[in-house]
């Protein structure tokens, strides 16, 4: 069901507070004379432009020259400062030796035939924070209330009014109140009723605006309900004295009549939320409190404003229309019992204001004004006067301190509160060892290491086909070598495979040693998971906490009085932190009283000795102090009684044999600890030579594809010459090229032929460079090898991982072989055509066309073509 509009919004009556009127007063004269007979006429010559300055201000705040409310604010508020300034540099009263011929009047802002005339500045100060709040009050009435931004700029004006009074009741209400000659409206008791009326027009304009953009319910009733707990504190302030018979009857009719209002608008709002939860019995409950509230309230709405009444109107017809249709259905399908009115909790609420913090805005402590008049006993004095109470602060700091100390120190040496949590099953593990288990466990624990081994096996698998896929390229081609070489014996010249790929079958020999002996190396970290798999269990217990021993209760007991030692124990122990707590907060009260400590007025003003007003001023720090003393001897008292019941306590708990069996569950934890990360650093390095390894044995079956590429080519020249041989057709080309031994150069000769020098109708073969390739790796027992963690060898990349000390074969480390040089093929003698521009050969003439050579079909798969490993 939609919520009807705002009740209140009909109701948007607020109140502002009138300026408390004052006589003129001239200030110019009297301070002038002060400081030329106390200083000098040099020095109130100095002073003349702050004179004048002051003159003016308070000549502005009588006859309200400007009448913009903001500047009227902004010269409250720079007057009041300027006032600060004055009391600190000019004691007035009626002493024959102060500022004795001003008298300051001020009369009641609600009953002006009432006036207040003092001889000190305190109801000076007084009366202009009074009306910088009534000035606010002013500026949040003079803003559309109709629309959301005006509601809100006055809604900060309200806020700002409640911390202008509440500032009066903090800080200037009792010294104005003192003597006969006061006024009512300064109290304290007023200021306080104020703000509240302040604080509730403030949350009111909150609640329109809420209303405005369409909140729910529930929201709309806590923002409701505090406006109204506002209201009811201004109320209860308006009832009782002083402030009963000073305010005029309308007053308390507009308070009251409001906190009837928007009470009953958070009861309806409630009403609204319980029926969406079918909670129809607490509804009628609600709205039936709603309805006899407002009846109350219209006994006493004479001289009420015509808006309220007629929004309490509209209002209680909504209650009313709510509460007869909850009734009926819940007459007719619900059939709750309705709970009565003093069995409701109280309605929730929520507050959106509070009053502005006014410090910083009167600070007076950067203003220049009169800032080279500071009379020299007063600084001497008041410096002295500050070294005693920092002496008083200090010594009673340094008792705190050491107090929180001692009570460390003697929980620690009994282990509390620790025995209890464990007790409690809420220990835990010392912070580096829970953090170690924490790694441990973000790592994949133990329980992760069965899918690491499983790694280590796949990729010596993928090398161990990479190794079998080179093997046998290189024999296919051994074989075809041999079968062309048989077939046309002698007339097959060029050199046999095997003296060729001799230096690449060393290679894949070693490679193929290195794999054994890792496969060994594999074995035996296997092997140790295993063996220290119950070791290691521990880790994987989430939370690890759930491994340790737990403080059991005694099996057996006489006379069954455990749990009253446990809660005595904790009893205590909740004393002692309730302690530490008091001495925190006593701590900064010393600090606070410091801070607020000013006695500069009283110094100025002071007409007797020194040494009488610091001891009556330092008295003040002597219940604080008294009370930090009663803390440290109870504490004491304390801390006996907490070792008498821990005594008991770990007797019958058997605490001895608990600490024993944790302390040994603690080093499970760090031997478990030390062999996973012994375990997991033995494959790291494990994953990192296969890796390595890979690498290098792919190099070699990059190079071995290429050697097999450039021999199929170099088989069709030769197939294709030895038939021209044979048919006699190529006579004059044998002629010229020779056998095919003559011409071989010696290995890195640079005897080749030039391109030049090559028939340019026939088919060169490639020339062959090995590509630059990984170290490959030794075979074992190459190179004893290195310690994992010890220095590596300049020429060496990382060595292989480390197997425990009892292992006495871990993965061979790679070794660095001398880069041949470019021009070197694997140390074979070359043959014809070797060096042939083939996949370089230079351009064609037009016209020539170069002789198909013989096509035999490779049978061996193209290169990276592994069916379990792709190259990435």
């Amino acid at each position: 069901m939609a919520a009807s509009p705002s009740s209140s919004a009909a109701a948007n009556i607020m109140l502002a507070i009138f300026e408390k009127k004052t006589n003129s007063v001239d200030l110019y004269r009297p301070l002038r004379n002060y400081v030329a007979f106390h200083y000098s006429e040099r020095e109130a010559q100095n002073l003349e432009d702050d004179l004048q300055t002051l003159k003016q201000l308070r000549s502005d705040v009588e006859r309200h020259s400007d009448p913009s409310l903001p500047t009227r604010r902004d010269l409250l508020q720079t007057y009041y400062k300027s006032l600060c300034l004055v009391e600190t540099r000019f004691p007035i009263s009626s002493d024959p030796d102060h500022v004795n011929a001003l008298t300051f009047v001020w009369f009641d802002a609600f009953k002006p035939k009432q006036k207040a005339s003092q001889q000190n500045i305190h109801l000076e100060k007084a009366s202009v924070l009074f009306n910088l709040g009534a000035v606010y009050s002013q500026i949040g009435l003079s803003y559309d209330r109709n629309t959301v931004d005006g509601r809100r700029q006055a809604s900060h004006a309200f806020i700002a009014a409640a911390g202008s009074f509440a500032f009066l009741r903090d800080n200037a209400s009792m010294k104005a109140s003192v003597g006969s000659s006061t006024t009512v409206d300064l109290s304290v008791e007023c200021a306080g009723m104020l703000e509240k009326l302040m604080l509730a027009q403030a949350q009111e304009c909150v609640f329109e605006n809420t209303i405005a953009k369409g909140s729910t319910p529930g929201v709309c009733a806590k923002i409701s309900r505090q406006v109204g707990i506002y209201y009811e504190e201004a109320l209860a302030a308006l009832n009782v004295a002083p402030l009963s018979q000073h305010f005029d009857k309308s007053w308390i009719v507009h308070v009251q009549l409001k906190a009837a209002l928007f009470y009953a608008e958070a009861c309806y709002r409630y009403g609204l939320e319980l029926h969406d939860k079918e909670e129809i019995a607490e509804e009628i409950a609600r709205l039936r409190s709603a309805v006899n509230v407002l009846t109350e309230a219209k006994k006493s709405s004479k001289g009420a404003a015509a808006q309220i009444l007629d929004a309490i109107g509209k209002l209680e017809a909504n209650i009313n229309r709510n509460l007869e249709r909850a009734v009926k259905e819940n007459d007719r399908v619900y059939l709750m019992r309705v709970p009565s009115p003093s069995s409701l909790l109280p309605l929730p609420a929520f507050s959106m204001v509070k009053s502005m913090v006014m410090n910083e805005v009167l600070d007076a402590s950067k203003e220049k004004m009169f800032a080279s008049l500071v009379p020299d006993n007063s600084a001497k004095a008041l410096s002295r006067y500050t070294e005693m109470v920092d002496d008083v602060i200090r010594t009673q700091a340094e008792k705190l301190q050491q107090a929180s100390e001692l009570t460390r120190v003697r929980l620690k040496e009994m282990e509390l509160p620790d025995s209890i949590l464990a007790l409690e099953g809420n220990f835990t593990l010392p912070t580096s060892l829970k953090e170690d288990v924490e790694a441990v466990q973000i790592s994949g624990g133990p329980a992760g290491l069965e899918a690491e081994l499983q790694q280590l096996k796949d990729l010596r698998r993928v090398n161990q086909e990479l190794l079998v896929q080179t093997e046998e390229l290189l024999q296919k081609e051994a074989r075809e070598d041999s079968q062309f070489r048989s077939q046309f014996g002698t007339k097959w010249t060029r050199p046999q495979s095997s003296t060729l790929t001799k230096n690449l079958q060393d290679r894949l020999n070693r490679f193929a040693g290195n794999l054994k002996q890792a496969a060994e190396s594999d074995g035996r970290i296997e092997r140790s998971v295993r063996e220290h798999s119950a070791l290691m269990s521990i880790l994987d217990a989430r939370p690890i906490e759930s491994a340790l021993p737990s403080l059991a209760r005694p099996i057996m007991s006489f006379d069954q009085n455990e749990d009253a030692i446990v809660g005595s124990l904790k009893q205590s122990l909740r004393q002692l932190e309730t302690l530490g707590a008091q001495r925190a907060g006593l701590e900064d009260m010393l600090k606070e009283m410091k801070r607020k400590d000013d006695i500069l007025p009283k110094l100025m003003t002071s007409t007797g000795s020194y040494d009488d007003l610091f001891k009556k001023e330092i008295a003040k720090y002597d219940h604080i102090c008294e009370e930090i003393a009663q803390n440290i001897e109870a504490q004491e008292q304390l801390l006996l009684q907490i070792q008498a019941q821990n005594d008991e306590f770990s007797v019958i708990f058997n605490l001895e044999d608990y600490k024993a069996s944790r302390e040994k569950a603690y080093k499970q934890i760090e031997a478990a600890i030390a062999k996973f990360r012994e375990i997991k650093d033995n494959i790291n390095e494990g994953l990192k030579f296969y890796v390595t390894l890979q690498d290098a044995i792919t190099n070699v079956k990059q190079q071995s594809n290429d050697f097999v590429m450039t021999r199929n080519i170099q088989c069709r020249e030769m197939i294709e010459d030895v038939q021209r041989q044979v048919a006699g057709l190529s006579f004059q080309d044998n002629k010229n090229t020779g056998g095919f031994n003559s011409n071989y150069p010696s290995v890195g000769s640079q005897n080749q032929r030039s391109p030049t020098q090559t028939d340019p109708a026939r088919p060169q073969a490639p020339y062959y460079q090995q590509p630059v390739e990984q170290p490959p790796v030794p075979p074992y027992g190459h190179h004893p090898p290195p310690p994992y963690g010890g220095p590596a060898q300049h020429h060496q990349p990382p060595p292989p991982y480390h197997i425990p000390p009892s292992s006495t074969a871990p993965y061979p480390p790679p070794q660095v072989h001398q880069q041949p040089p470019a021009n070197h093929e694997y140390g074979q003698p070359a043959y014809p055509g070797w060096r042939g521009p083939y996949y370089n050969a230079q351009a064609q003439q037009p016209g020539s066309v170069p002789r198909p050579p013989y096509t035999i079909p490779s049978p061996y798969p193209p290169p990276h073509q592994s069916g379990y490993y792709k190259q990435q």
